[in-house]
């Protein structure tokens, strides 16, 4: 049954991109290098080559919220992330985002947003980062500014993720989990930031820039 209802999922999300792309957006084109709000994609951690991913399994201690790895498998639909603007800051479908501007991530399947707090990381005794929230509205431990070299995130370039409440960078350093998720990589926000905090789009699909007057489209 988990094989079926995986190969379900899997499906799903192929049909669903491929309207995505069709309704309102277009793929990686050179034309265009920067990631936008509204975009749907995933990130790779560029130390240790795994993407940013969670699911409906709960941590086993600390907060008890719905945990989020680290995974290998770039197929993965678990691991697909819409970019929005913080919470009362709506972010414009298809602006590029502005280095050391304010965001959420949401996690697609599931609807919860990317978040830390102060409970300790079951595996490396760094912060705790789950997933909370319900239809992508949680709080204000969801937001995370995105650290970056120029005046925008560019697609190809590698990125840090910094808390907004509490200062820590979204991290990997390698520790794997066993039974439910064997093999995942504990994601977690370290207070200092090093090589393993570096993070890169991937697959997704980008929201192009309006030529249209500007909608506020809340994202």
């Amino acid at each position: 049954m988990r094989l079926l209802r995986d190969f379900r999922d899997h499906i799903f999300m192929k049909l669903f991109l491929l309207l995505y792309v069709l309704l309102q957006c277009e793929g990686r084109e050179s034309e265009f290098s920067y990631v936008t709000c509204g975009s749907l994609v995933k990130l790779l951690n560029t130390r240790h080559n795994v993407r940013l991913h969670s699911h409906d399994v709960k941590y086993g201690s600390g907060s008890g919220q719905q945990s989020v790895t680290g995974v290998e498998n770039s197929d993965d639909a678990n691991s697909y992330w819409r970019i929005r603007g913080k919470p009362n800051a709506p972010c414009q479908r298809g602006a590029p985002v502005k280095c050391g501007q304010a965001i959420r991530l949401t996690h697609m399947n599931t609807g919860r947003n990317l978040h830390t707090h102060h409970f300790v990381s079951p595996l490396s005794a760094n912060q705790e980062v789950s997933a909370f929230g319900e239809n992508g509205e949680g709080d204000d431990l969801d937001v995370w500014a995105v650290q970056c070299s120029g005046a925008h995130w560019e697609r190809d370039d590698a990125v840090r993720f910094k808390h907004v409440g509490t200062d820590v960078f979204l991290s990997v350093t390698g520790e794997q989990y066993g039974h439910p998720i064997k093999g995942q990589r504990e994601v977690h926000g370290m207070a200092g930031t090093s090589h393993h905090a570096y993070w890169k789009t991937m697959e997704g699909v980008f929201i192009k820039p309006s030529s249209e007057p500007a909608r506020h489209d809340e994202l």
